[in-house]
């Protein structure tokens, strides 16, 4: 005997009950195409196994009949299990065949639609309604895309996507660096220049570096003078609208170890670093990209911009020679060799020709190797014998208009000297009361050359008047050593100052 998880099969049974069993699922057929297709009688019509009508009970049953017209009373399968009376399953089994029998060509068609389209589950009151008819799928030829073409719309679908983060130092920020020019500095550009003023006034205070800031320069650019160059131990060198916002434009990460020393090319828009990582670099002001980086192979304290020619520079440092490189080829031109340790600070005197140099080289004969002049097409020293006392000298200036410079002493004062051959040392002018004591401290002309400014070890900044080195004013700027005094090129009575603590501020 054969087992079923349902109904139990007897093998004796006859060719009429095998054929009534056909005729009852051809009507369970038709009924669950018509009502919904019950879960569970789907699972019966796949698996083949039906129930027969002898199991099915007249009271509980799948269908109840009134007249001719089925209605649904229960959505489950009910069996029994006891014996049914004789004229009970002749009823049931008259049933079945007249249902069978009006529904067999209506269920020939809805199969044939079941297995066309997915299955769509009908109420009883969806019946009497007619469907809605499909609208015919037009055949549509696609053309050819090219591979490439593919690639780009995809590539641009995924970008309209997920927008990529918008890069900072693009166009946008070139306008604010470099092309706009400041509201405050553009009506001085078509003045005469006017006198130098002496800045008594904070006009801001700006605040970033990490670090004990070592200068700060203006843009020599007269459109581009409200740019502030600062350079920090802290590994960073920034650009700061310095003229009206404060605020910092750029930072510029391209060194490995502190900076110590920077500056503008003439034209504004890239600026030269030199740095304790033994490299040099040349950055774009625009986009914070390097132009050059080149390495010493030492400790750069000092780079120098070749007038005329700023694609050459120097760089002098914790060597005993001092570097020429060319930015256009990265290669050294010229080595000037003078057996120091360490080089302060390099400054080129008018025309190029000839550059200055300082070192920490001190001795019982102080005369020798404290200041070198140099020949820069022929790298031989030209005089070493310029500055006789025994301190050493850790920054220069260059006057814009005469044929002198100066020299930040250790031994707390200013000395004068002369731009052209021998070099002399003016004895009668000598700019005091400020403090250096070790500190590199800068000192800076105006534009005028009227006013000497210079920092100090004790904070103050203190600005002297060149032609008869008297005080004019002295400013309390930091509570720490002050460094760089930076004065600006285009408006009066403005000035920048720095200290080791890494605190700027604008003086007006």
């Amino acid at each position: 005997m054969k087992m079923s998880s349902l109904v139990a099969y007897d093998d004796s049974d006859s060719e009429d009950d095998s054929f009534d069993q056909k005729k009852m699922s051809a009507a369970v057929n038709a009924q669950a195409v018509f009502y919904g297709q019950n879960q569970e009688t789907i699972e019966c019509i796949n698996t083949k196994v039906l129930p027969s009508p002898a199991s099915l009970t007249p009271d509980h049953g799948f269908l109840g009949y009134h007249g001719d017209i089925p209605e649904r009373r229960s959505s489950s399968w009910h069996f029994s299990s006891q014996p049914q009376s004789h004229a009970v399953l002749e009823k049931n089994k008259r049933i079945w065949d007249n249902a069978a029998l009006t529904s067999s060509s209506a269920t020939e068609g809805k199969f044939a639609s079941l297995q066309a389209a997915p299955c769509i589950s009908k109420t009883p009151s969806d019946v009497s309604k007619p469907a809605k008819r499909q609208p015919a799928i037009q055949s549509v030829v696609r053309p050819y895309i090219p591979k490439r073409q593919r690639l780009a719309t995809s590539v641009d679908t995924m970008g309209m996507e997920q927008p990529s983060e918008k890069v900072i130092g693009s166009h946008d920020l070139e306008s604010q660096i470099v092309l706009n020019v400041s509201s405050r500095v553009k009506p001085y550009l078509s003045e005469k220049p006017r006198a130098a003023g002496i800045p008594r006034k904070l006009l801001m205070s700006l605040g970033g570096h990490q670090g004990p800031v070592n200068t700060v320069q203006w843009c020599p650019a007269p459109h581009l003078s409200h740019l502030l160059l600062s350079a920090s131990m802290d590994k960073t060198f920034k650009v700061w609208d310095g003229a009206e916002s404060g605020r910092c434009l750029r930072v510029y990460t391209c060194h490995s170890g502190a900076i110590r020393d920077a500056c503008w090319t003439p034209c504004g828009r890239q600026l030269l670093t030199g740095s304790f990582d033994n490299t040099a670099v040349i950055t774009n002001v625009e986009t914070g990209q390097q132009a050059v980086k080149v390495d010493n192979q030492f400790r750069v304290m000092c780079v120098a911009l070749l007038p005329g020619s700023p694609e050459v520079f120097l760089c002098g440092g914790y060597s005993s020679v001092v570097k020429a490189w060319d930015s256009r080829s990265s290669k050294v031109v010229k080595v000037y060799k003078a057996g120091i340790q360490q080089t302060l600070d390099i400054l080129f005197l008018k025309g190029g020709e000839e550059f200055i140099t300082s070192s920490d080289s001190v001795s019982r004969d102080s005369a020798d190797r404290t200041l070198i002049a140099w020949d820069f097409q022929t790298t031989a020293k030209v005089s070493n014998q310029i500055y006789h006392e025994r301190y050493t000298c850790p920054s220069l200036a260059l006057h814009p208009l005469e044929e002198s410079f100066v020299v930040q002493s250790n031994g707390n004062y200013l000395a004068l000297f002369s731009s052209q051959r021998p070099y002399r040392m003016n004895k009668r002018r000598r700019f005091e009361g400020h403090k250096v004591e070790g500190y590199a401290v800068q000192c800076d002309f105006s534009v005028d050359g009227s006013i000497l400014a210079s920092g100090s070890s004790t904070g103050h900044a203190h600005f002297y008047d060149y032609h008869n080195a008297r005080t004019l004013h002295t400013l309390q700027a930091h509570s720490q050593p002050c460094v760089s005094v930076a004065q600006h090129p285009v408006l009066p009575a403005t000035a920048a100052t720095c200290d080791w603590a890494g605190e700027i501020k604008i003086w007006h």
